[in-house]
């Protein structure tokens, strides 16, 4: 499911709202996890899940064609952790009763 998807079907469910309304208020929460994130702040929406930042230090990396070691500067990154509720419920009720996706071949 990809933004325009989640917000046609809240808008679907709450036909008493406009879909460009439905629209700026996921932008709005969005942009708001985004800037918590940004500022270093943990999120967490429970039974869903919380949204974190996690910082990886500088290391030696390895350039894949050439073999070459190249420094890799320190960054951040996103982490999601699921929810109890959620992992409950998708092991629960699995994938809305889809089979899971096969392992690729090797």
């Amino acid at each position: 499911m990809i933004k325009s998807e989640l917000v046609q079907r809240i808008a679907e469910h709450n036909p008493h709202l406009y879909q460009r309304d439905v629209e700026n208020i996921v932008n709005a929460i969005l942009e708001e996890i985004v800037s918590a994130l940004a500022r270093g702040d943990r999120v967490e929406l429970r039974g869903f899940g919380a949204f974190s930042v996690k910082h990886r230090p500088a290391r030696a990396g390895r350039n894949p064609r050439t073999g070459e070691h190249v420094p890799v500067e320190q960054k951040s990154v996103p982490f999601f952790k699921t929810g109890k509720e959620m992992r409950e419920r998708l092991n629960r009720d699995g994938l809305d009763g889809a089979t899971p996706p096969s392992p690729p071949a090797a």
